[in-house]
């Protein structure tokens, strides 16, 4: 298990990741007004209006109507902002931080948008197929982070993270290791534990969205694996090495809740 903490990948077509920021506050908003600041009957009411719960959408039970906020098609996204518990949102961000915004430079701001939307709802599709009957609502982001992480996969598996190896080791490598060895954990998982507490299956449907999604969505002569790109707006690093070589100082479980099953 690795927690990522920093890359040194620079945005060559965008000035800042605006809507990588964006959805992270949106999401910490969502918590806060769902979790500390909510009563216990409005934390559930939001999970079960909100949230992804398979039965519903294929019909094998009724949400009572004055639960049901918005159609059933929509969940496949709402569930996405809902977390459980600060560190299910606060690991969930902390991939999306490190990682999102580079995806966002090579898709761009509208279609990065796009890209993220999808991959939540191909991971509440996937977990809703495993298991169509279930009652329980599924909540939060790791679909979608699941598909911008397989992104980044495929865009940048050379460039140097700084990760928390074992809760407790920072170390540099290679972002193709830590991120071959998190998606191979994931289907792992997914294998040997389809009904735990964790939606596996809602990390297997993000990464798959992701990796397909990426390669259609990506700007036009943006490469996969870290081949240079040309760009007039590239933004160099002070006097650091050439992208993917350098190696930069640090800087930059989901335990199930009882009201719902976090991705």
């Amino acid at each position: 298990m690795f927690i990522p903490l920093h890359d040194r990948n620079a945005l060559k077509h965008i000035d800042m990741q605006y809507v990588t920021v964006m959805l992270i506050v949106i999401n910490f908003t969502v918590w806060l007004v769902t979790g500390p600041i909510a009563t216990e009957e409005f934390a559930n009411a939001a999970v079960l209006g909100f949230g992804y719960i398979p039965a519903i959408v294929f019909d094998y039970a009724i949400l009572d109507p004055s639960l049901a906020v918005v159609p059933d098609e929509f969940t496949f996204v709402t569930y996405s902002f809902l977390h459980g518990d600060f560190s299910h949102l606060a690991m969930n961000m902390l991939f999306l931080w490190v990682f999102g915004d580079n995806v966002e430079d090579a898709l761009g701001h509208f279609r990065f948008l796009l890209f993220y939307l999808l991959c939540a709802a191909a991971g509440a599709l996937a977990h809703g197929l495993i298991d169509p009957a279930s009652e329980a609502p599924l909540i939060g982001a790791s679909g979608a982070v699941s598909g911008v992480v397989a992104a980044y996969f495929l865009l940048h598996p050379k460039v140097r993270v700084w990760v928390l190896v074992l809760f407790r080791i920072p170390l540099p490598l290679p972002a193709a290791i830590p991120l071959a060895f998190w998606i191979g954990q994931q289907f792992y998982m997914f294998a040997a534990d389809p009904g735990g507490s964790v939606s596996w299956s809602a990390h297997v449907g993000g990464i798959v969205a992701g990796l397909v999604l990426v390669v259609i969505l990506r700007r036009h002569g943006v490469p996969l694996f870290d081949r240079t790109i040309v760009s007039p707006r590239a933004v160099e690093h002070q006097s650091g090495p050439p992208e993917g070589t350098d190696t930069p100082l640090p800087g930059k479980q989901k335990p199930p809740t009882p009201w719902g099953r976090p991705t």
